[in-house]
Order: C-alpha cells, then structure tokens, then sequence
C-alpha cells in the first residue's frame, strides 16, 4: 500500500542570533491509510515542529513533503493552503473551537470554507456528532461543553472534509485520564473506519502504546521505540 504520508530527508533550521539551531536533521518517515503512530519525545526535541512541516504549515529549508504521491515542499502558499483545507486535519491539545457558534457550527465551518452547502455540511456535522457520541449537544456551544466532548468536537471538525492524514499534537494532554481514554477510543474508531493516516504526539505512554507503531525524535530524527 502507497504511504499518505513520506517525509524524505526532512531539514528544518532556526536561526537564534548568530547561531543556527537545527531542529529537523534529515527526517525520513511514512505513513500508511489507517495506520495511527504515536510520536514520543520529551518536550523541546522538536516534534511540533515536525507535525508543522508534515501539515505544510512550514516549508522544509532541505528534503521534501509527500502526501498522497505529490511533492508538496515546494508549492505555493495558495496552493499549500488548499491541500490542508481538503486533505490535512489538525487537533491541538487545546480545542480551539469558535466560542461564538454551537458544536455544529463549528464542524460545519471548514465545510462551508470548502465550498458544500449549508445542508450538505450540517447533515455531515451531525452524522460526525453522532460517531462521536456527542449528537444530543450539537447546539450547544463550547463553554457548556465538557472538555472531553470539546475535544471530540474539535476531532469532529478536523476530518469534517475527509481528509487523508489526521495530525494531532497532545490531543489528551488536557484531559484526566478517564475522559482521555474515551476521547481516544473516539478517535481511534474514527481512523479505522475512515481509513485516515494519523500521527499523533503524546506523553502518554499508556495510548501510545495502543497504537500501530511508536517513533521518537533523537537528534533531529525519527527512530523507533
């Protein structure tokens, strides 16, 4: 099966003064369709950073980016931004949804952006509610939600234009453990049923674990653990 994802001989420098830190050195790592690996390493080795370039949100400065067998390095910011609109979903450790609008507004937003119409998205953000168990609080809005049903929320949102790789960073790490068992299980079904390829970063040992594979950083690069 073809990788989603490659990431060949990925550099990325940062420049502190005079000095040149070097962040990614010659990262080589792939990804298949339904495969979630944990990404484990103490904080400060560089793994937002990898997560960034992976999602095209940075440029690698050596090495490309592939995703679904098309070199994305070295595109355009436009044409950078339409692939994560369509093809890219992203979860932080924080929810980040729109306080302003209901669970379903904010699943529909990015689906709007995309350019369905307001039936399509909403009768795909409630479906998506639904999966993840939350389909009674879809009008209801972030700050009278749980913060393991925001996170369900904000996973909702992330793959509401079916993307083809789920990048996420700490996406339990607010969460006692109980409710981040529950929103992992969400996920996980959520990724073997869609067919997604995840990488997720975590400190947690425990659902890194439960994973199909665990990589962590070492010098600049990914090896196993």
């Amino acid at each position: 099966m073809a990788a989603v994802l490659e990431l060949k001989a990925v550099e990325r420098h940062y420049q502190q003064g005079q000095r040149k830190l070097t962040i990614l050195n010659g990262v080589d790592f792939a990804l298949k369709a339904g495969e979630m690996v944990a990404l484990v390493a103490p904080s400060g080795t560089g793994k937002s950073t990898l997560l960034h370039t992976a999602g095209l949100l940075e440029r690698p400065d050596a090495g490309d980016v592939i995703l679904a067998g098309r070199a994305c390095g070295r595109l355009s910011d436009d044409e950078r931004t339409a692939i994560r609109r369509n093809d890219i979903g992203f979860v932080y450790q924080f929810h980040h949804l729109l306080p302003e609008f209901s669970a379903v507004e904010n699943i529909m937003l990015p689906q709007l952006v995309k350019g369905l119409s307001r039936q399509e998205a909403r009768v795909r953000a409630l479906q998506l509610l639904d999966y993840m168990q939350i389909g009674k609080r879809g009008d209801h809005r972030p700050g009278e939600l749980s913060g393991g049903e925001q996170q369900r929320v904000a996973i909702a949102r992330a793959v509401a234009n079916a993307p083809l790789l789920l990048l996420a960073d700490e996406p339990t790490g607010n969460l006692d453990p109980a409710t981040a068992h529950y929103v992992f299980d969400a996920l996980q079904a959520l990724v073997r049923q869609s067919g997604l390829a995840a990488l997720i970063a975590t400190h947690n040992h425990e659902l890194a674990a439960r994973m199909d594979r665990r990589v962590t950083l070492h010098e600049g690069r990914i090896a196993p653990l």
